[in-house]
């Protein structure tokens, strides 16, 4: 039986990845520190469905306390570990940016220290596209310059990217960067779009469209997500021998076994037609209120998942209308509404 270490399962795409593996037989270990971000009840529902499956325990403790950290890889010994927790949202960094360096920043390098003394077969962690900062050429591809994040959050995690990429060429440890595109999904969190959009609509309140509603973004599906996630798991990189060539496209660092892959629909949706899918799943129109562009917000993100598609033969491809409707399903069941 194989063994995951993942950070964040009582978060929305931990909760799903550790659904997923269980399902698959995987033995899982969670480690969540069950923040007040949002709603707490909602990360606690989620873990008591997860502690209802044979081959699931966790560690309730924050990824800043090295010891409890420390001490529950310890006692697990995982052959991956894949760290999904993090202080999460772009907005919220600029309200509270000190919470983003505690978790982001030192959070994940006591995750990769673990990673580093136990050697495990594959380090894998969550980044964002939000490192793309402002770059206009699209679709964004791994192997574009990223260094112009525009909010403290895509700092941290670029931060991340960058120890990421020195432990795997100091101490030889094969690790992946996810880059996340926008994802929604059933048990999605209360501060995305599809939550906020869901709620407000169904309370007759309007929702809040930036730069006017000239908003595009590439939406996840959350099944699609954790699924590329699955089987980038053997996808593990090596580090070329001396006068290897990477192949073209390929983000494979030249210096280290690590390497970044987008995880994105491919696919760049505008917001008003989000809403729409919104509105057609609820069958009940939506309350615009068309806003300015917010500071640290960008007008479009759009995915090349191109290497991801060459590594594992798998895409996301669930469309804005499907996804939407499940998510719609979901929210009505869980709120009775």
């Amino acid at each position: 039986m194989r063994k995951a270490f993942i950070t964040g399962t009582a978060g929305f795409i931990g909760f799903h990845l550790a659904c997923r593996l269980l399902a698959r037989g995987w033995q899982v270990h969670g480690f969540d520190g069950m923040t007040d971000y949002y709603d707490v009840t909602l990360k606690q529902r989620r873990h008591a469905l997860l502690l209802q499956t044979p081959g699931f325990a966790a560690t309730q403790a924050m990824l800043e306390d090295t010891a409890a950290l420390d001490a529950a890889v310890d006692a697990f010994r995982p052959d991956v570990i894949l760290h999904l927790a993090a202080q999460a949202g772009v907005r919220y960094s600029l309200e509270n940016p000190r919470s983003y360096v505690s978790a982001n920043v030192v959070g994940t390098f006591n995750v990769i220290e673990a990673a580093r003394r136990h050697q495990v077969q594959h380090l894998l962690m969550a980044s964002t596209s939000s490192v793309y900062g402002a770059n206009e050429e699209m679709p964004f591809r791994e192997t574009d310059k990223a260094d112009g994040p525009l909010t403290i959050y895509a700092a941290t995690k670029k931060a991340t990217e960058a120890m990421g990429h020195a432990y795997a060429h100091l101490w030889n440890l094969p690790t992946t960067m996810f880059r996340f595109f926008t994802v929604y999904g059933p048990w999605g969190r209360p501060d995305m779009a599809a939550f906020r959009f869901v709620e407000a609509i169904l309370n007759d309140r309007p929702i809040d469209l930036y730069n006017q509603g000239e908003m595009w973004r590439d939406f996840t599906f959350v099944d699609d997500l954790v699924e590329a996630i699955c089987r980038l798991i053997d996808a593990v990189p090596v580090r070329p021998a001396p006068g290897q060539a990477v192949p073209d496209g390929d983000s494979l660092s030249r210096e280290a076994p690590f390497r970044i892959v987008n995880i994105g629909n491919s696919d760049k949706v505008k917001l008003t037609d989000f809403v729409a899918a919104i509105e057609e799943a609820l069958g009940k129109p939506a309350i615009r209120n068309l806003l300015p562009m917010q500071t640290g917000d960008v007008p479009a993100t759009w995915a090349d998942t191109g290497l991801l598609r060459r590594l594992t033969g798998f895409a996301p491809a669930t469309g804005i209308r499907d996804g939407m409707r499940s998510f719609v399903a979901w929210y009505r069941e869980y709120y009775g509404r």
